[in-house]
């Protein structure tokens, strides 16, 4: 399988193990990735209910080490990684001189002086580039080690009572974004209480060539397999952005609704983002027509925006969006999309839309 370029498509360690379990393939990032194995909506009610493990194995990892690695993340990054102690992760941007970004980011601290960031698997070259680019004056080392590790998703209210009895250490104890070193299911293992769809859970971080065992593993406890297209339901009713749609090297990041994310230190993109966002990001509901990526979004008739993600929420019944419109016109009640010629009703609702309990 290759994309439209002709280039062949990358394979994740866990390949043979999608095509075993019958798995619809389809190009992803410059990736073969399932999107689905049993059907999207029966993957995302598991990770809703019970759980399920996604393969995220594409994602890149980067190791930043030495005297000025707090230093150096602390430049580069928007929010505040001093305040990150050892065995915490956080949620973070890579912002650019312009004020876009780069790529959203998670950091891992594991000690004074070393770090491990997990970066966007299209953005794997980008952001590397972008690091070294500013890496001069600082007592630092990176090095990628995309290629040594899997990474697997345990997400949905029951990933904990599952992973349990399986595990060395007491998981009750980790509160959310913790991370630390584990046995699970016989494997020397890193976990992450972090996730993408709403729910609780763990990544994993295991050596490559162990990923596929650890895998069939999983499995055999009872975690439904989830591939993108119920990952990118779950995120979607959580309100999580996704690079590429609702953020952009050219989109001002303050359009989102994470603004908590910029902390006011110097960064690489402070100048950038001093002026306002031009767009808000909001949510829209609508009652019959799912909506997608790029379809225009009217008021009294003229368009202010368009659509960045859009679905038919498996747990809410009915289509949800989310949207950047025009700021001025991003407190209105109702909105209309437009579908191939014809305008729908959508009303603005907070984000996100899906809250667990």
């Amino acid at each position: 399988m290759t994309s439209t370029s002709e280039t062949p498509l990358k394979r994740t360690p866990l390949h043979a193990a999608h095509l075993r379990a019958g798995a619809r393939m389809v190009p992803f990032g410059g990736w073969d990735m399932p999107v689905q194995y049993a059907g999207v909506k029966a993957e995302h009610d598991a990770v809703r209910t019970r759980a399920g493990v996604f393969d995220v194995s594409h994602m890149g990892e980067f190791r930043v080490q030495g005297p000025d690695a707090e230093a150096f993340l602390q430049r580069v990054t928007t929010n505040d990684v001093m305040k990150l102690k050892p065995g915490r992760a956080q949620y973070n941007w890579l912002p650019n001189e312009a004020g876009g970004l780069v790529d959203d980011i998670y950091v891992y601290r594991v000690n004074d002086a070393e770090f491990l960031l997990v970066v966007n698997a299209s953005n794997i070259g980008k952001d590397w580039a972008h690091l070294q680019q500013h890496r001069e004056g600082f007592d630092v080392q990176l090095s990628d080690e995309s290629d040594r590790w899997g990474l697997l998703a345990v997400q949905g209210p029951e990933a904990e009572a599952l992973l349990q009895p399986h595990t060395d250490v007491d998981l009750g104890a980790k509160k959310k974004n913790a991370y630390f070193p584990a046995r699970l299911l016989g494997f020397d293992v890193w976990l992450a209480r972090t996730g993408y769809t709403g729910e609780d859970g763990f990544e994993v971080f295991v050596q490559a060539d162990e990923a596929e065992a650890l895998w069939d593993r999983l499995l055999a406890l009872g975690l439904t397999p989830a591939g993108l297209g119920a990952r990118d339901t779950l995120r979607l009713e959580a309100g999580f952005p996704l690079y590429g749609h609702e953020f952009a090297d050219d989109l001002h990041p303050l359009a989102s609704t994470y603004t908590w994310v910029v902390k006011d230190k110097e960064h690489v993109g402070r100048a950038g983002m001093q002026a306002a966002p031009p767009v808000k990001l909001i949510g829209l509901a609508l009652e019959r027509v799912p909506v997608r990526e790029g379809y225009p979004v009217l008021l009294n008739g003229e368009r202010v925006g368009q659509v960045t993600s859009g679905t038919s929420s498996p747990t809410l019944g009915h289509p949800i969006a989310m949207a950047l419109v025009q700021s001025d016109a991003a407190q209105a009640d109702a909105y209309e999309v437009e579908v191939r010629g014809k305008a729908h009703p959508a009303r603005r609702v907070e984000l996100p839309f899906y809250k667990r309990a």
